[in-house]
């Protein structure tokens, strides 16, 4: 099972990473992708988003780097495992076209 969680706004961070969480639990094989695009970019400067990375080392997670130019955030800024985009939009389109599921909190 591969799936892509795809969160464009601050406020849904939370929601993405229980859907995360309620999945593994019951699927702990699953393929996980968490993109953050948009407004939702600001998420990885959270505190709680830099617990649940470190606490999810199988699950990849990805900063669109529009958003991040939009924000003015530096690749420095983000936690420890994330992995820069060059566009949320066209990451979507190849996870998906690798068969993952696209899920929108």
């Amino acid at each position: 099972m591969k799936v892509v969680f795809h969160v464009d706004e601050i406020n849904k961070w939370q929601e993405a990473t229980n859907n995360i969480y309620n999945l593994l639990k019951l699927r702990s094989d699953a393929k996980i992708v968490l993109l953050v695009n948009g407004s939702g970019i600001q998420s990885y400067q959270l505190k709680r988003a830099q617990t649940f990375i470190a606490e999810y080392p199988n699950v990849s997670f990805h900063a669109c780097q529009n958003a991040m130019n939009a924000f003015h955030m530096l690749q420095d800024e983000l936690p420890l495992g994330v992995e820069v985009v060059a566009a949320g939009v066209l990451d979507l389109i190849e996870l998906q076209e690798q068969g993952y599921a696209y899920i929108k909190p």
